[in-house]
């Protein structure tokens, strides 16, 4: 038997996710010398903090709203794709401080490895999604997703620009 965990779980490791990419953009903003650079990557860590009050703000209103067993079906797909997930199979929020935070890091390095964690939150919000009956709370996940794929394409140009300057 796998990892069972209810609605506020999943939406506390949401809100995990989002105070870990904003402490990301923090971190790497820390270590970098230019303060164009460190603006934008705090602007990217203030993106995350704003998930992050969505998300604790969408938890009180569906973990008040509904008992877990009518909210969670452990035993869909996408359950059990957010067991695995919550587990470290898929996002190990566990794990050590990232290469993209070492000194002398890169702009290019920071984005790049932000571009991966944020394709990474856009599958877990998917399920997520999919794990949801309520339409409504389908539709508030969803935002979260268009904010994220949003947020790739916003990290992508700055990609792009600092890769023309290497």
């Amino acid at each position: 038997m796998g990892l069972f965990f209810d609605a506020k779980d999943i939406f506390e490791i949401a809100i995990e996710i989002e105070r870990n990419g904003a402490a990301f953009y923090r971190n790497a903003a820390a270590v970098m010398s230019d303060e164009v650079t460190k603006r934008e990557l705090l602007e990217l860590a203030a993106m995350e903090d704003q998930h992050e009050h969505t998300f604790a703000a969408l938890m009180a209103r569906v973990v008040g709203n509904a008992p877990d067993a009518e909210w969670f079906n452990a035993d869909s797909d996408a359950a059990q794709y957010l067991q695995h997930f919550a587990s470290g199979q898929i996002f190990d929020m566990r794990a050590a401080v990232p290469p993209a935070l070492a000194p002398n890091v890169s702009m290019r390095d920071v984005l790049a490895f932000a571009i991966q964690r944020e394709r990474e939150s856009v599958v877990f919000y998917t399920g997520l999604k999919d794990a949801v009956p309520d339409a409504a709370d389908k539709l508030r996940i969803e935002t979260i997703i268009r904010e994220e794929m949003g947020h790739i394409t916003l990290l992508g140009r700055k990609l792009a620009v600092f890769a023309q300057k290497a």
